[in-house]
Parts: structure tokens; sequence; C-alpha cells
């Protein structure tokens, strides 16, 4: 497997959250280059099970079915993560004893100049995740209407300057549409301001691919999976996602609304295993400029 297409984040801290029993059944849902599957893989035996997601037409899974260190039986699903429930019961799964999520955007995505991710190349304004599926970035800039495209970059970019940045960028696409990266990242100051340009791509990413949305349902659907032991490892790069994971850990329900029993005790499946969140050390931020804002959290599922 190519580490070239995305190199795994926080590696071992991740897989070693998962605590693996070597004949269990994991679920890896963002497989991008398969840096986390093969190390869970490798410490499967003949008995354990591998399910890994990704919907991306461009992640080629082929060598890691075929890799000789690897025990375990390994299933590719090419789908996104949020159907994880259907394609568990379509395998005939009734519970698994982990899953590892690495969010956000694969370094391939970032890489490949004809996707649209990166303001760093002039491309066209596409950013989906599956390149058949849903409306594209130049869609929601070219057809929302001007509060709608506001609340999206204020929502999921945080951007404070959303109302004018929507304003200028509906008056400009009334003389001609935006269709590219460059056309649109002169809206936040072009070169002079690189953490608005990239909190401006972040928000129509999030919207192109519905990705909070997915997330949820996601992980609503690991805490049902996931057998009483269980544990659930996440990778995150925002604040946005970072929240919904941390409130899911914490009060089992992605919104963090506290239920407390008749005596006041907080009601939740999980225990949390790291109170505080895991970072990348030194040397792999300087290694792997990606990892710089990832932010790992892990728990278990509370024991019946």
């Amino acid at each position: 497997m190519s580490e070239q297409y995305h190199i795994p984040v926080l590696l071992k801290e991740s897989v070693d959250g998962l605590n693996v029993k070597s004949d269990g059944v994991y679920v890896d849902v963002t497989f991008g280059g398969g840096g986390h599957s093969k190390e869970i893989l490798s410490r499967l035996s003949r008995g354990g099970r591998l399910f890994s997601f990704d919907q991306d037409d461009d992640v080629d899974f082929s060598k890691m079915a075929s890799q000789r260190d690897c025990s375990g039986e390994f299933t590719f699903v090419r789908s996104n993560f949020r159907y994880l429930q259907n394609w568990m019961r379509y395998y005939g799964i009734e519970g698994i004893d982990g899953l590892l999520a690495d969010l956000g955007v694969s370094s391939h995505h970032f890489d490949d100049e004809s996707r649209g991710f990166s303001f760093r190349f002039d491309a066209p304004l596409d950013m989906r995740m599956n390149k058949k599926a849903g409306i594209t970035a130049a869609d929601i800039v070219n057809e929302y209407d001007e509060e709608r495209l506001a609340d999206v970059l204020y929502l999921y970019g945080e951007l404070k300057n959303s109302r004018r940045i929507a304003s200028e960028i509906v008056k400009s696409r009334k003389l001609r549409p935006l269709l590219t990266t460059f056309q649109l990242a002169k809206f936040v100051g072009g070169e002079r301001n690189k953490k608005d340009m990239a909190k401006l791509f972040q928000a129509l990413r999030i919207e192109v691919n519905h990705e909070m949305d997915a997330l949820k349902e996601m992980l609503l659907s690991a805490t049902q999976l996931l057998k009483p032991g269980g544990r659930l490892s996440v990778i995150t790069y925002h604040s946005l996602e970072d929240r919904i994971v941390k409130n899911l850990m914490k009060t089992g329900n992605t919104e963090g609304k506290l239920l407390q029993d008749f005596y006041g005790r907080v009601e939740t499946p999980y225990e949390l295993i790291n109170n505080r969140v895991i970072v990348p050390s030194v040397e792999e931020q300087q290694r792997n400029p990606r990892s710089r804002s990832a932010k790992l959290r892990i728990a278990e599922k509370k024991k019946e």
C-alpha cells in the first residue's frame, strides 16, 4: 500500500488505543492509504476480521488484500462511513470490538491538483470525496442564495466576516460564474490571508460532503455496534468535528446533552481512556505537517 496517497497520523497511538484482540472484529472507517488498516491487520490472528471503508474511487486497496504479513480477514467497503450499520448488517456482523476513524482530508486530496481541495493550485471547484455523487463546491458558490452561503461559511468555516464574503461572491457571480479555486480565493485576501482561505475551503468541503451529518450518523452507529469493552479511537483536525466526538464520548450523544439517572449520575455508554487529547510528537509534526492540528480521543464502551 502506497504511503504517498496518505501518511497515517498518530499511527501507533490510535491503534494502541483500540487494545486490539487478535481474534476480534474491527472497523477502519477512513482507509485512505491503508496505514492504519495495515497496522490493525498486523495485530490480528486468522480468527480476526477488519472492515475498511472509503468512498473515494482513487483508493487502491488491492495490495492490502494480498499482504503476506496480515493474518486477519480483510474486507474493503467502497462506501461513505455513514452507512456503517447497513454494511455490517449486510456482512452479518452484530457487534464489533473496535472502530478507528482518521477524519479530515487525506494528503492525497490536498496534493491532487484536479480535485479542488487546495488553494495551492488553480483547479475546478469540485471538492467531492465521492466523484460520482452530489453537488460540487462550484454549485454551492454559484447557486446558494446569499444568506444560505453566509451561514455555511460561518457554521463550517467559523469565518467572522462570512456575510461580507458571501455578499462579494454573490455580486461577482452575477458577472461570471466562479468555477476555479483561484477565482474563489480572491474573496478572502489572496496570499495575504491563508488562514481565512483555509476556513473558506473547509466550509465548502464540509457542505459538499455533508461531513458533519455523516460523522454523527457513523458515531451513533458505532455506539450501537460496539461490544461491551469495545474501543472507539478517533483522530480529529478541527474544532467542529472534535466537539462532536467529545460530546459523544462524554454523554453518549453528539449534542452533548447530559442525561442523568435518579441519583444524578451521568448516563453515558462510554468511559474515557484519555481525559486529555493525545497530540502528535514534535518529530511527527515536523515529518508530517498535516498532523499539526490532529487530536486523538479514545473511549471504551462500558461493560455491562
